[in-house]
């Protein structure tokens, strides 16, 4: 590989200092190296790739073949499984790379992608996605979650399929509990299939206001059981935001030292949840800040795009970065930074990306934004201008101009 000299940049923390980053062999190192390649920066903002750490590439971009007249959880089930009987290997690859492509002009260099596997669609889509790993790694990282989402227990030759697709590489076990019928018996089964493939795990775990019926304390029994601290997701969670605060913290204090992670999905869960309310509608968002600062690793993600789940989206993290800030009323630059902790930096550790950051050794992945500070690209939304993976170039973006007379 080429070696790069990055010059007048701005990092992060350090938003008005210019420095010098280079990169050799794909990894930032300490000294610069004959032959450089030199990037001038002129001053702009230079941050770590984002990191998508819960997406669905298989059932992306399928509106127009829906119908969605409830939006209710239900509804988009029912719908994408009707949908999903079309499904061919060919289909799911071209939307998958539909969205691919977008998320990585939009600056995401790292991503976990959960795909559906049961009787009926089989490995198709896995297969699909394997392709698509292997087709865009030199843009994007991409991790494969396999799951159940219609169900574990109560979908006879759905933990077969799973198990074939973790043979043949996914590398995280996902659930969904509230699909089966004892939905403490999936957790239960799942962690035993995970300790068994050496696995981690991500789970949908809750998707309604009702603080009634929590399976978060058995999924923090389990880790504790399993030790598997560090390695057990729970995505959702909507009944967290629906605790008084002294049960919220007593919650959260138990999941950070289970070391239960946690990932909110702002579009997804704001689409979906509080339609039985016509006035006072609940915003029904897993509280990160409270999760945060009690010691929860905590990431933002997009979900879905363009299906009965999330009818809309454009793969932009800083987008849902800027969404949950809105809907949390967060509004400091400390709180933004932390925004944007959560689709970088926390979700990076999230994901347990060892070679994540700015600092030599680490992984060349990064971004430029024409912005005058981290924050600030959370509060104005702010496109990244060209990215980089492992030292080399994957996308450009014109900056707009203004043609006054």
């Amino acid at each position: 590989m080429s070696a790069l000299t990055l010059i007048n940049a701005r990092l992060g923390a350090e938003a008005q200092a210019l420095q010098t980053l280079y990169v050799q062999d794909g990894r930032f190192v300490s000294a610069p190296s004959a032959g450089a390649e030199i990037l001038d920066l002129q001053g702009k903002l230079l941050l770590p790739g984002l990191v998508e750490t819960h997406i669905h590439l298989d059932k992306a971009c399928i509106m127009q073949r829906c119908q969605l007249s409830e939006g209710t959880l239900a509804e988009a089930i029912a719908q994408t499984r009707s949908a999903k009987a079309d499904f061919t290997e060919a289909d799911v690859y071209q939307r998958g790379a539909q969205v691919l492509e977008k998320a990585i002009t939009q600056g995401t260099t790292h991503m976990r992608t959960h795909v559906e596997i049961d009787p009926q669609i089989g490995l198709t889509g896995f297969n699909a996605v394997r392709r698509l790993q292997a087709d865009y790694a030199w843009a994007i990282s991409l991790e494969i979650c396999v799951f159940p989402q219609e169900g574990l227990l109560n979908n006879p030759g759905t933990e077969a399929l799973l198990c074939e697709a973790l043979a043949m590489g996914a590398e995280v076990l996902g659930g969904c509990p509230y699909t089966d019928a004892d939905p403490d018996a999936q957790i239960r089964r799942l962690f035993e299939l995970a300790v068994a493939f050496d696995s981690d795990l991500d789970f949908h775990l809750d998707f309604d206001l009702n603080p009634e019926g929590m399976t978060i304390g058995e999924v923090i029994r389990c880790t504790h059981q399993h030790g598997w601290a560090g390695r057990v997701t729970i995505g959702h969670v909507t009944k967290l935001s629906t605790l008084p605060r002294d049960t919220l913290l007593e919650v959260a204090a138990s999941l950070a030292e289970a070391g239960v992670q946690v990932t909110c999905l702002p579009s997804t869960d704001l689409f979906l949840t509080g339609r039985e309310h016509f006035h006072n509608r609940p915003r029904g968002l897993a509280p990160l800040q409270h999760l945060h600062a009690c010691g929860v690793t905590c990431s933002l993600s997009t979900n879905n795009i363009g299906n009965p789940f999330t009818p809309y989206g454009d793969a932009s993290l800083v987008r849902q970065a800027n969404l949950f800030a809105n809907v949390s009323q967060l509004a400091t630059e400390a709180e933004l930074l932390r925004c944007l902790s959560w689709v970088s930096s926390e979700s990076a550790r999230l994901l347990r990306l060892p070679d994540y950051g700015l600092t030599p050794g680490c992984r060349a992945d990064f971004i430029v934004f024409d912005a005058p500070s981290p924050a600030a690209v959370v509060a104005e939304i702010s496109p990244p201008l060209m990215g980089y993976k492992a030292g080399r170039k994957t996308f450009e973006r014109a900056q707009a101009r203004l043609l006054k007379p």
